[in-house]
């Protein structure tokens, strides 16, 4: 693409919401990932003691490993949430703001 090309796509007002949509969903996301990951990490630090305990009585598994897998769990679902929307309405958009940008 030429440099008027850019400039055009820079100035659409469809880019703009573009890039602040995706980049509050990448926020959003990347912080419920974070922020649960470092709260099992400070619990880890700070309060081992009740990460320890069994789930059940005379059990092997701690209450710690489900809360781990959850986390996990949780982060494959949350890069499937972003998949969703970059596959639909991002692409949407992205495809609308190149057809306006080749006439």
């Amino acid at each position: 693409m030429s440099d008027p090309v850019y400039q055009r796509v820079r100035q659409n007002p469809k880019f703009q919401a573009l890039v602040q949509k995706r980049g509050r969903l990448a926020l959003v996301l990347s912080l419920i990932v974070l922020v649960s990951y470092y709260a099992l990490m400070m619990a880890v630090a700070f309060a081992p003691d009740a990460l320890r305990t069994p789930i059940g009585q005379g059990s092997a598994i701690s209450i710690g490993f489900p809360i781990a897998a959850v986390i996990i769990v949780i982060s494959w679902l949350l890069t499937g949430v972003y998949s969703y929307f970059a596959n639909g309405e991002f692409e949407d958009l992205n495809n609308q703001i190149v057809a306006e940008s080749e006439r």
